[in-house]
C-alpha cells in the first residue's frame, strides 16, 4: 500500500481537477446507486476527496476511511462546505480499526481497481468482517470492456491510469468475493461495458 499512499499524497491537490470530466459525464449519475436503500451505520471505504458525501442518505451515519491524509484533508473541506456530518478517519482498508459487525452496510467507489491483486481478498474480507451478517456491500468498479474498440481504447489509457492512480482494468474483484467468504448477489454494468455496480452480501 505504500506506493499507492505515496502516489495519492502527490496527486491529491490535482485529483478532483483530473477527475472533473469523468465526474460530470459519468460518476455523478451513478454514485447515488451505491446508497439506495441504505440506512444505519455505513462505511465509505476509500472515501478519497469525499465525492460521495453529497449523496449520503440523511438517515445514515457514515464513516469514511482513506489511507491518504492529503486526500482526507480535501474530504474534510468538502464535508464542511456541504454541511454534512460524516466521520473521516485515516485507515488502511486491509486493516480496519473497527469491531466485528459494527456497520450495517459498506460502499467503495473505484477502490478495488486501485488495489493490487494480492490485496483484493484481504480488503474484501476486512470490509466483510466489519459489516453485520446479511448486510450490504456495494462496489463501483472499472472492468476491462468486452467490445474490441472500447477494449483497445482502454489499453491505450492503461499506462496513464496506472501511473497516475495505480489503477487497472484487469482486477478480478468480483471473482475473488467467494474467496473472501462473501456472496455476490448482483452485478450489472452502469456505464457501457466499462463500470460495474457489484452488490455483495456479508456472511458470517
Amino acid at each position: 500500500m505504500s506506493s499507492n499512499l505515496d502516489r495519492y499524497e502527490r496527486i491529491a491537490p490535482f485529483y478532483d481537477l483530473l477527475d472533473l470530466p469523468f465526474e460530470y459525464s459519468r460518476y455523478r449519475k451513478i454514485r447515488p446507486l451505491l446508497f439506495q436503500g441504505l440506512a444505519g451505520r455505513v462505511l465509505d471505504a476509500g472515501v478519497g476527496t469525499g465525492r460521495n458525501i453529497q449523496f449520503y442518505p440523511p438517515e445514515a451515519e457514515v464513516v469514511g476511511v482513506d489511507v491518504s491524509p492529503a486526500m482526507l484533508a480535501r474530504a474534510k473541506r468538502r464535508r464542511l462546505s456541504l454541511g454534512v456530518e460524516v466521520e473521516l478517519l485515516q485507515m488502511d482498508v486491509t486493516h480496519l480499526e473497527f469491531e466485528d459487525q459494527s456497520f450495517d452496510a459498506a460502499v467503495a467507489t473505484f477502490l478495488f481497481c486501485v488495489l493490487p491483486d494480492d490485496l483484493q481478498v484481504a480488503a474484501l474480507r476486512e470490509i466483510g468482517r466489519v459489516v453485520k451478517s446479511g448486510g450490504t456491500i456495494r462496489l463501483l468498479e472499472y472492468v476491462r470492456p468486452r467490445g474490441a474498440m472500447r477494449s483497445a481504447v482502454a489499453r491505450l489509457w492503461e499506462p496513464w491510469i496506472a501511473w497516475a492512480y495505480g489503477a487497472g482494468f484487469d482486477r478480478r474483484t468480483e471473482e475473488r468475493v467467494p474467496e473472501a467468504g462473501l456472496e455476490v448477489v448482483g452485478s450489472s454494468f452502469v456505464v457501457d461495458d466499462l463500470i460495474k455496480l457489484i452488490s455483495i452480501r456479508a456472511t458470517k
